[in-house]
């Protein structure tokens, strides 16, 4: 069932969704060479308990961490590890959950460490990219496979493929509620989209194949073809004309400074 949110509703999710903002800045503070996936995971928990939050992800379904923290062909779910040390060149996707006031924020960003590869650069900027031209078509009257189609078709004209095991989702209360938000589909196809539903929209795009494979640890996917994957994912809210994005990537863009995607 997908439940419409008040305007108040709203609002709550999006002082839990500046919340996660503020603890994916402070986590892009750490990301540099020789950083552990573990040291970044305790800074993450740290800030968001200090400031009155709950890491939704740790403990969910088993989850044993705060983030997941991919590097390079890991596509998602990779768990923090103190044996994960990051190198120069790498990219580490950062993806977050936090729990305040009653409402979930989900969130995630791709970090370029030291100097990284220019295809790997232009790899992150086309997934951000396509990351907005999904959002833009998450307004009231249009359908949800338009959203899936405007990242599809943006990536596949760049060369890059489109995961299809792993999707966005409804948020709200809940982590993940309904609908699916794939990032692949049909122009007018799906629901149509209503004022007030919240959608995490989450384009995973691979350098290379699609096909994904499992870790026998049982959460971390990575690309059959050991290519680079990014991920970057923002949380909105549907609405007449334009979505209101209720997630942020503004903290990070003042860490990062020029070396914002």
């Amino acid at each position: 069932m997908i439940y419409l949110k008040t305007d108040e509703e709203v609002e709550r999710m999006r002082r839990s969704n500046d919340l996660l903002g503020r603890a994916l800045a402070e986590v892009a503070k750490a990301v540099q060479p020789g950083v552990t996936t573990a040291q970044l995971d305790k800074i993450a928990h740290d800030f968001i308990c200090d400031n009155g939050g709950v890491p939704s992800c740790l403990g969910y379904e088993g989850y044993p961490a705060t983030l997941c923290t991919s590097v390079n062909d890991e596509v998602v779910h990779g768990i923090p590890s103190d044996n994960v040390v990051l190198r120069d060149g790498d990219m580490i996707d950062v993806d977050c959950c936090v729990l305040l006031d009653g409402f979930q924020a989900d969130s995630a960003y791709t970090f370029p460490v030291g100097e990284v590869a220019s295809e790997t650069l232009q790899l992150m900027r086309t997934t951000k990219e396509a990351l907005y031209m999904g959002i833009a078509e998450a307004v009231t009257g249009h359908r949800l496979g338009d959203i899936g189609f405007a990242i599809q078709s943006y990536c596949e004209k760049a060369g890059y493929s489109v995961v299809r095991e792993f999707v966005g989702h409804g948020i709200g209360r809940e982590m993940h509620e309904d609908p699916e938000v794939c990032n692949y589909g049909r122009r007018g196809n799906g629901i149509v989209l209503k004022s007030g539903m919240t959608l995490a929209i989450e384009p995973m795009i691979n350098l290379g194949r699609r096909n994904v494979i499992f870790e026998d640890n049982g959460w971390t996917a990575r690309t059959a073809d050991r290519k680079p994957s990014a991920h970057y994912e923002l949380s909105v809210c549907v609405r007449n004309g334009k979505a209101d994005i209720l997630s942020t990537f503004e903290y990070i863009r003042e860490v990062l400074g020029n070396r914002f995607i």
